[in-house]
């Protein structure tokens, strides 16, 4: 169920203690530590992800944000098989060594969530997806990052 030495994160300590609403959701907190770890997991090709566990206790102090995180950690990065063909097919002119480590984990993990998170409801994948390419990547991203996710939605949603 998707509802339960490392390099630095691309941020500091997630924290349940802070003062804006999206960062004290342990959803899109747990959203942040995936992204973290999953961009960590690409760049190290996979070499870290026994890992995890210190990274999550280091990392967040909020224990249902460490189970979510966990769940889409490992579920994404078993997943790949599954995961990468889409996000190919979908991103058209692009191959996946020319897109950015940063927007490539962020856009796994939300496919994961749309083919493994049924009680995430799509429109709320696909926002947190762009709302973390806002905050950790370039101008450009979100647009792209949406119309890669939008394209994969429609295609899942033909299949079924």
């Amino acid at each position: 169920m998707c509802s339960k030495s490392v390099k630095q994160p691309i941020r500091s300590k997630i924290s349940s203690d802070k003062s804006d609403a999206a960062s004290t959701d342990p959803r899109h907190a747990a959203r942040e530590t995936a992204l973290q770890f999953l961009y960590q997991l690409e760049s190290q090709r996979g070499e870290n992800l026994e890992m995890l566990e210190d990274f999550l206790t280091e990392y967040t102090d909020n224990d249902k944000t460490k189970s979510l995180a966990e769940t889409w950690i490992q579920g994404t990065w078993r997943s790949l098989e599954r995961i990468d063909p889409l996000i190919r097919s979908a991103s058209r002119n692009w191959d996946m060594s020319r897109i950015n480590q940063v927007d490539l984990s962020n856009m796994r993990l939300a496919v994961y969530q749309l083919l493994e998170c049924r009680d995430i409801s799509v429109k709320v994948v696909i926002n947190e997806a762009i709302e973390l390419a806002k905050q950790y990547s370039t101008t450009e991203a979100p647009g792209f990052v949406n119309g890669v996710l939008d394209s994969i939605q429609k295609e899942l949603s033909k299949n079924e």
